[in-house]
C-alpha cells in the first residue's frame, strides 16, 4: 500500500521543516506588530517623540548597584540619539580593579541638568568592562632559547582582561506597541511611565555584548594605573535590536553550558563582522553543511561497511586520511580552535580509524587477558591493486618528504612555539595542509592504471564534493588557523579530477 520511505528521504524531509520553521522563527523576531491606533488607550507610546533634551552619563563602578562609589568617566551634555558618534577615553582604574577585581560601567540617558541618580525619567544598564581569561602562553625560539616566559607567571589562572571598546544603542524610530502584544525580549528593555491616560515609554537603550571581542581584550596586571577605553554610539532599528538580543542570550546559554569566552568569540565574529542579509545567507549555507555532512558521514559509512575487497582502492591514501585527520585534530586542539571546527574534526578522526580498520583487515581480539591483532590476506585482485598503489607512492615521496622535513627545520630556526610539542605538531599539520592533497593522487593513479572508478564510494563523494565548496565560503566567514583556511581550497582541484575520471 505504502512505498517504503528511505532514510534520507526522511532526514532531508526532516531538514526542510527545520529550516521552514527557522524561517518563521526569524521572522517572528525581526518583525514587531505595531499598534493600530496610536492615540487609543491601548498603545504605549515613544517619550523621544516629543524631541526632549537628554544626556548621556556614564560611571565606573566596583559593583554592579554602584553601592561603595562610583566615578564619572564620560558625560554627553547635549546627546542626539540620531547622531553617531565614538569617544576615546581614559580610565582610570582602582586598586581592586588592578589586583585581578572587576569594573563595571554604568550608563544613564537621562534629563539634563539632573543627576541621574535623582532623576525618574533616567534608564541605565551596567555591563562589565572586565572579564576573566587564562592568559595566552608565551612563544620562544625553542633554539635560542630567547623571550622564555618568567617564572612567576601563571598560566593556569584566569586572569582580569579589559574590555577596551564600549558600544552603545538607542532605538531611534517612533515605534508604537500594542500593550497586548508587546513582545517579551523588548519588555525587559522597556521602562514606562504614566501620561495622562497614555502609557509612554522612555528611550530603548542597548548594550551591544557581541562586539566585545577577545582581540580587543588588554591583560590587566598590577602596575596598570589607566586604559583607554573606545566608546561607540549609534541608532539601532527595532527589528535588529529583537535579533540582537536573542543572539546575546544564546551566545550567554553556550557559556553556561561551558563554552569558553575564544568559542563564544567565534560566534560572536559571525554575528559582528557580517551584515544581516550576509548573515541570513550564512545561515542556509550552515544548515546545508550540516546535511551534507550527516549524509556524507552516512553514506561513507554504509560503503564501508558493506565494502568486503580492497580491489581498486588506495591503501595507503587511506591510511594517509587517518594520519592526517588525527594531526590536524591534534593541532587544532593545540590552537584552541572554535567547537564549531574541532568537534567535526575529531568525530572524522574516529571514522577514518574505523576504515583503517576495515582496509587493512585488521581485527581485535583478547587471549589470555591480552589484546591481539590479526591481519587478514589479499586476494591476487587486491595485490595487484596494491602494486599500483606501491609505485604512485614511491614516485610521490620523492618530492614529499624533502619538502617537509626542510619546512620543519625552517620553522624550528625562524619561527617561536609554544614547546617542542607545539613545533612538532605545527611541523606535520603544515606537511598535511601544504602537501596532503598530494596523498589524494595515489587513488587517481589506480583509477587510470584499472581504467574505472566503479570501486568508489560516489554518493559520499558527491556529498563531500558539496561540503568542499561550501567550506570555501565558510573560509572567510569562521576564524581558524591560516593554514586550515588555505587547506580548504585544496581539495576542489582533485574533486574535479575525480568527476573528470568518472566521466
Amino acid at each position: 500500500m505504502f512505498q517504503k520511505t528511505s532514510f534520507t528521504t526522511l532526514i532531508v524531509g526532516v531538514f526542510i521543516v527545520y529550516v521552514l520553521h527557522t524561517c518563521w522563527v526569524m521572522y517572528g523576531i525581526v518583525y514587531t506588530k505595531p499598534c493600530e491606533y496610536p492615540r487609543s488607550d491601548k498603545c504605549i507610546s515613544p517619550y523621544l517623540a516629543s524631541n526632549p533634551p537628554l544626556q548621556l552619563s556614564i560611571y565606573t563602578a566596583l559593583r554592579p548597584n554602584g553601592e561603595g562609589g562610583h566615578s564619572l568617566i564620560h558625560r554627553e551634555e547635549a546627546f542626539d540619539v540620531h547622531t553617531r558618534f565614538e569617544r576615546l577615553i581614559n580610565v582610570s582604574l582602582p586598586k581592586k580593579t588592578r589586583k585581578n577585581g572587576t569594573l563595571y560601567a554604568m550608563v544613564f540617558v537621562h534629563q539634563p541638568g539632573m543627576s541621574p541618580w535623582q532623576d525618574p525619567r533616567q534608564v541605565h544598564l551596567v555591563t562589565q568592562l572586565t572579564t576573566y581569561m587564562l592568559p595566552k602562553p608565551p612563544e620562544v625560539s625553542l633554539i635560542t632559547g630567547e623571550d622564555e616566559p618568567q617564572s612567576e607567571m601563571t598560566l593556569d589562572r584566569p586572569v582580569s582582561h579589559w574590555r577596551s571598546r564600549l558600544t552603545l544603542n538607542v532605538v531611534a524610530e517612533n515605534f508604537h506597541f500594542d500593550r497586548e502584544a508587546l513582545p517579551s525580549d523588548v519588555h525587559r528593555y522597556m521602562k514606562v511611565f504614566q501620561s495622562g491616560r497614555k502609557m509612554v515609554y522612555l528611550p530603548l537603550l542597548f548594550i551591544d555584548q557581541l562586539s566585545n571581542r577577545v582581540k580587543d581584550l588588554v591583560e590587566i596586571n598590577s602596575s596598570t594605573t589607566e586604559l583607554p577605553l573606545t566608546i561607540s554610539y549609534d541608532t539601532i532599528a527595532l527589528g535588529k535590536l529583537r535579533f540582537w538580543i536573542h543572539m546575546q542570550d544564546a551566545v550567554y546559554s553556550l557559556q553556561q553550558f561551558g563554552f569558553t569566552e575564544k568559542d563564544a568569540d567565534e560566534i560572536k565574529g559571525i554575528f559582528v563582522d557580517t551584515n544581516l542579509y550576509f548573515l541570513a545567507l550564512t545561515f542556509f549555507v550552515a544548515a546545508f553543511h550540516l546535511l551534507f555532512d550527516f549524509l556524507a558521514f552516512k553514506n561513507d559509512i554504509s560503503f564501508w561497511k558493506q565494502k568486503k575487497s580492497m580491489v581498486g582502492m588506495s591503501s595507503k591514501a587511506v591510511l594517509w586520511r587517518c594520519f592526517s585527520t588525527i594531526v590536524i585534530f591534534l593541532y587544532l586542539l593545540d590552537e584552541q580552535t572554535s567547537l564549531l571546527v574541532l568537534i567535526p574534526a575529531g568525530i572524522g578522526s574516529l571514522i577514518e580509524v574505523w576504515k583503517v580498520k576495515k582496509a587493512f583487515k585488521i581485527y581485535f581480539m583478547w587471549k589470555g587477558g591480552k589484546p591481539t591483532f590479526l591481519f587478514g590476506k589479499s586476494d591476487e585482485s587486491e595485490k595487484r591493486t596494491e602494486e599500483y598503489d606501491s609505485l604512485a607512492m614511491k614516485y610521490l615521496s620523492y618530492l614529499l618528504y624533502p619538502l617537509c622535513v626542510g619546512g620543519a627545520v625552517y620553522a624550528l630556526v625562524f619561527v617561536k612555539y609554544k614547546s617542542w610539542y607545539s613545533w612538532l605538531i605545527n611541523s606535520l599539520v603544515n606537511g598535511v595542509y601544504a602537501f596532503g592533497f598530494l596523498f589524494m593522487l595515489p587513488q587517481l593513479f589506480v583509477n587510470y592504471k584499472l581504467k574505472s572508478v566503479a570501486h568508489l564510494p560516489w554518493k559520499a563523494f558527491m556529498y563531500k564534493a558539496f561540503n568542499t565548496f561550501i567550506d570555501d565560503v565558510f573560509a572567510f566567514i569562521i576564524t581558524m588557523p591560516t593554514s586550515h583556511r588555505l587547506a580548504c581550497f585544496r581539495d576542489d582541484a582533485v574533486f574535479l579530477i575525480y568527476l573528470y575520471q568518472r566521466w
